[in-house]
């Protein structure tokens, strides 16, 4: 499966020469549109990004909207603003657990007197809607309720993007849930693999009954949970976004 990355500033095709000089990330939407198949065969994205222009965002999104094979979008860190919006086109949209999206309005701005200005406002307000438009067709959500999330500017975390549709998956969740199911009687993989390293260093031959299995295995897990766990670490450009 073919990966792309959209990563660092979402920017304009012309400005691409400019980042790269500098070694720095960036996505344009010639860099996605160009990597994607001819054949119409799955793709991955993996975003990390703040956002940035909403046209190149906008470009990205209708360009991964459109193409004939699978995209399954990976939010690996953050996803803002337009970066968001790319996310949207994935089907599904998948986010790591430690990874994090963010909405808000459409920014802006240019010189001129009080008529320009309430023009400016007016473009403004429409080009935020049209971005609540993908935000609606991924989630379901009223467009009043997105319109409210993004005038408070909404960070959302991985459970928060998942509950209200933003992400459709949780990445490593199967294994999170492989681990800390406590109520199936399911022994860990820790205790699995305990056993067996007991098995070997004590010549035990699988030829045990299962009653002196039963109890090895359970003194084993209860060693295991009874182990302390470690706690876990842990001016503007016109119509940027």
């Amino acid at each position: 499966m073919k990966k792309i990355n959209v990563k660092g500033p979402i920017i304009s095709n012309d400005d691409k020469w400019i980042y790269d000089m500098l070694g720095m990330d960036s996505t344009a939407p010639k860099d996605v549109i160009d990597a994607l198949p001819d054949d119409g065969s799955d793709i991955e994205v993996d975003i990390n990004s703040g956002g940035g222009l909403v046209d190149s965002g906008n470009e990205i999104y209708t360009a991964l909207m459109s193409y004939s094979g699978r995209v399954t979008v990976n939010i690996v860190g953050m996803a803002a603003s337009s970066a968001s919006l790319i996310a949207m086109a994935g089907n599904p949209t998948r986010i790591s657990p430690v990874g994090q999206i963010m909405i808000h309005n459409v920014a802006g701005g240019w010189v001129g007197d009080y008529r320009d200005q309430a023009k400016l406002s007016e473009i403004l307000k429409q080009s935020s809607e049209a971005i609540a438009n993908a935000y609606h067709l991924k989630t379901g959500l009223s467009m009043e309720d997105l319109q409210a999330k993004m005038d408070s500017e909404t960070y959302l975390n991985a459970d928060q993007a998942k509950e209200l549709g933003f992400a459709d998956e949780i990445m490593f969740d199967d294994q999170v849930e492989m681990v800390a199911d406590g109520g199936s009687g399911m022994l860990p993989k820790s205790a699995v693999d305990k056993i067996a390293e007991l098995m070997k260093q004590t010549a035990v031959k699988p030829r045990l009954s299962g009653s002196d299995i039963d109890r090895m295995s359970t003194a084993v897990a209860n060693k295991l949970y009874a182990q302390p766990t470690k706690q876990a670490e842990n001016s503007f450009k016109p119509f940027a976004f």
